[in-house]
């Protein structure tokens, strides 16, 4: 039977991700709209946010902290740009983010001494095989897999090259060895709810002093650059940005980052999310339908859940079927307001993706899980 009741946020999209509970419009009255970014009160705003994020993630107090323009992409990109190079680099790829970033460094940075180590949706390649005489580029959790990183004990804590971290969607929900990571990414609109277009840089003693001892051999533009000579810009890591950012979103996200410290921090945060991601496993254990992507418990992401569909029905459908069944299952959830945007990543095998991070209650996951069961049953029952 059709459920009767859905979620009261039905928002499990896996970025820009729900926004925090009990967010409204009304938390951006105080924002600095029409107020330059280079004012006095409009860069203390950013250095709240910097603060604040600082704290909560638990950061050295030597590590240094940056707003990017243009999202995780563009403060990946800007390390990547800026800082690959003198050493050979390894590559693990497990998902199309991380495939992205091996593309643009094979065939955009044009690097040569090159390693890759891939593995399939829902693995992880081997760890082990990683050399950290060489710089290593990874992603920590797999947004488009659900395969996440489950410690830093295979980094080296000696290591001769730089560790490059994209940590878009394990930042704020999944602990990190800063001491074994030099460059780590993220941004606002994953675990924190946060609005797009901002991302978050944050660089070791080692990742600094790299900047002020290399210099790339291809031209960087402008929104790249984070030495001025041969000396950091420090300017950027206390509140002053490459290029304009939204005072609307810089206010959205102190909002948010205010919320994670009435909760507990970075402690209770990562809670949230654990929780939610035992409340699918609960529900799975009696699903006939759907399992996890990820087979191997250790490695499961808690903020992008991946869900593979297991019928037997379905599995013996052409991929172009099986694509065509999750989207008409996604749009009947869409049509009955149970949930928005969970069809799976377009390079991703066909299955659902479920945000699980810290902004989404587990009480809305409990409502949707009646109206997934009745989704699939109900377009199942029209193709057979």
């Amino acid at each position: 039977m059709k459920p009767s009741v859905c979620p009261a946020n039905p928002n499990f999209a896996s970025g820009p991700c729900t926004k925090r509970p009990g967010w409204s419009p009304t938390v951006l009255n105080e924002a600095l709209v029409g107020r330059s970014h280079r004012s006095v009160a409009a860069k203390q705003r950013i250095q709240q946010v910097l603060e604040l994020s600082r704290d909560l993630l638990l950061l050295p107090d030597d590590y240094r902290v940056a707003v990017t323009p243009a999202s995780d992409t563009g403060a990946f990109e800007m390390a990547m740009w800026s800082m690959l190079g003198p050493r050979g680099v390894d590559l693990l790829v497990w998902e199309s983010f991380g495939a992205g970033w091996a593309k643009d460094i094979v065939n955009q940075l044009l690097l040569h001494d090159i390693r890759v180590f891939k593995a399939d949706y829902g693995s992880l390649p081997d760890l082990e095989q990683a050399d950290f005489a060489r710089d290593v580029v990874f992603t920590w959790n797999g947004t488009t897999s659900g395969v996440c990183i489950p410690d830093g004990k295979w980094i080296a804590p000696d290591r001769q090259g730089l560790t490059f971290c994209d940590a878009t969607s394990a930042a704020f929900a999944m602990p990190l060895p800063w001491d074994r990571l030099d460059v780590v990414t993220y941004s606002w609109q994953k675990v924190l709810g946060g609005e797009g277009q901002h991302g978050i840089l944050i660089l070791s003693p080692r990742a600094a002093e790299r900047l002020e001892t290399y210099t790339p051999t291809w031209p960087l533009p402008k929104i790249f650059r984070m030495t001025r000579g041969r000396e950091l810009i420090e300017e950027f890591f206390s509140g002053e940005t490459i290029n304009t950012p939204s005072m609307l979103c810089v206010e959205d996200i102190l909002d948010a980052l205010r919320w994670a410290v009435s909760i507990g921090g970075h402690e209770a945060l990562i809670s949230r999310s654990r929780a939610n991601l035992a409340a699918i496993a609960d529900w799975l254990v009696d699903c006939s339908w759907a399992s996890f992507l990820v087979e191997n418990p250790a490695i499961r992401s808690s903020t992008s859940v991946c869900l593979k569909i297991v019928d037997p029905w379905f599995v013996t459908l052409i991929p172009e079927e099986k694509r065509s069944v999750v989207k008409s299952m996604c749009g009947l959830l869409e049509i009955e307001g149970a949930a928005y945007d969970i069809n799976g990543h377009r390079d991703a095998p066909p299955g659902l993706r479920l945000w699980a991070g810290a902004t989404v209650e587990s009480a809305d996951l409990e409502a949707l899980f009646p109206w997934l069961d009745w989704a699939f049953d109900d377009i199942k029952a029209r193709h057979t």
